[in-house]
């Protein structure tokens, strides 16, 4: 059984908490409202990347990222998974509630511990909300976070 392997972006200050979904819950996101807590990773360490880079501002790199890989000790294809097909034509959008509420729904029933959601950055692509609320989130095995360096083109203007 290949276990589903994650993979999360965060300030430096915030990596011993990246796991426990205090961010989302304060925050709220794209699939959860504020006071549900859940945990955004991705399923390869690029597309977190990008998953990050599109909410940054400024002109220099930030020193202050690492990346941390989790084993979540769950069969990716026994995974539960969000269909495209049935999201709304604009699940796209900023702020969409009915994303919030498939994302809340599925945190408070703590019917699985992993959900597959697509993603907005890179169509074709899949990001992953954690429930740290659910039993098997305890058996989640974290890799010691690592200092992640942007490549500075990454923040040049265009023209």
């Amino acid at each position: 059984m290949a276990s589903l392997q994650a993979w999360r972006l965060s300030k430096m200050r915030y990596a011993g908490s990246a796991f426990t979904g205090e961010g989302a819950a304060t925050l709220g996101g794209r699939w959860n409202p504020v006071g549900v807590p859940v945990v955004y990773a991705s399923l390869s360490l690029s597309l977190a990347v990008l998953e990050v880079f599109v909410h940054m501002t400024g002109a220099v790199a930030p020193a202050d990222y690492v990346y941390v890989a989790a084993d979540l000790k769950v069969d990716e294809s026994k995974a539960e998974r969000v269909k495209v097909a049935e999201l709304p034509a604009n699940w796209r959008t900023m702020e969409n509630r009915v994303l919030q509420e498939i994302g809340a729904a599925w945190a408070r029933s703590r019917r699985s511990l992993a959900l597959l959601i697509p993603s907005v950055v890179v169509e074709g692509e899949w990001n992953v909300l954690i429930n740290p609320l659910h039993p098997d989130a305890m058996k989640i095995v974290l890799a010691e976070p690592k200092p992640f360096h942007f490549d500075q083109r990454m923040f040049l203007p265009r023209v």
